[in-house]
């Protein structure tokens, strides 16, 4: 399932995208909650990489990831659980530049397409250093010609600060959707919607026929719905998290992205 071309025919069809982010290895079931959200009425689904460092990520994210390393979650291990679901949802793993640096630009793509994984966001790769310079002959590809020859398809950031001339660049290069990052800060949940917000949607929208998602800090379904006023849906992290943190399991999980679902469809 290619993951652009999905969101484009949701989207084209009159329907209001989401896409819930949950932390891979966190708990024994969370592969079930995977599955729960899909069901729910995810158009596709983030997977959180575990990292140590996660410098894009708020308090709850963190001590996902955390609690998901402490239990013995690791990249690899999280890809290859992915191959054992089909949800009919395209899968995209949130994941940090070091661990693909240390598998290795190919490796590290080869792995995503053989567990039927249809993309990959890597918040901290600048673009011009997700392009890169040419290979030499036999030397270690770019990110994002290693992505594109094994057909993974890239996600970008956009932020509130990003120039007009970066902005064209960065939806260019994107695929799968633009990620629009709703405000200046971490990840986290917040009590209302960052004025931002949407900004953001708006400016993406003019740069771009593709999917614009708005993330960070939409915690409601109130929040979502008044993004996707000005974007063509939203990313769902914390709010979902900080729920499997404190004990929920799939029905939660489900429960709670159905209410967004609810929301956005109006």
């Amino acid at each position: 399932m290619k993951l652009e071309a999905h969101l484009r025919a949701q989207r084209d069809a009159g329907r209001k995208l989401l896409v819930p982010y949950v932390t891979g290895g966190l708990g024994s079931a969370w592969l079930e909650v995977v599955r729960a959200v899909a069901d729910a009425g995810a158009d596709a689904i983030e997977i959180g990489i575990p990292f140590s460092d996660p410098v894009m990520d708020g308090r709850i994210i963190q001590e996902a990831s955390r609690r998901a390393i402490e239990i013995g979650a690791t990249p690899a291990g999280i890809i290859s659980d992915l191959a054992k679901v089909d949800i009919g949802v395209p899968l995209v793993v949130m994941t940090y530049y070091n661990p693909v640096q240390h598998l290795g630009h190919a490796r590290f793509a080869a792995s995503l397409v053989a567990s039927g994984i249809d993309g990959a966001i890597i918040p901290d790769l600048p673009l011009d250093e997700l392009v890169g310079a040419p290979a030499a002959d036999g030397a270690e590809p770019a990110w994002a010609k290693a992505a594109d020859d094994a057909g993974v398809e890239t996600v970008l950031l956009a932020a509130l600060t990003t120039p007009e001339d970066r902005l064209a660049a960065i939806c260019r290069r994107s695929q799968g959707f633009v990620y629009g990052v709703s405000l200046l800060g971490v990840t986290g949940e917040r009590a209302k919607l960052s004025d931002g917000a949407l900004e953001m949607g708006r400016r993406l929208k003019a740069a771009t026929d593709k999917p614009v998602l708005l993330g960070v800090g939409l915690s409601t379904p109130d929040h979502a719905e008044e993004a996707a006023s000005v974007a063509d849906g939203v990313i769902v992290g914390s709010a979902l998290v900080r729920r499997l943190l404190e004990g929920g399991g799939p029905e939660v999980a489900g429960s709670l992205m159905a209410e967004f679902r609810r929301s956005l469809d109006g």
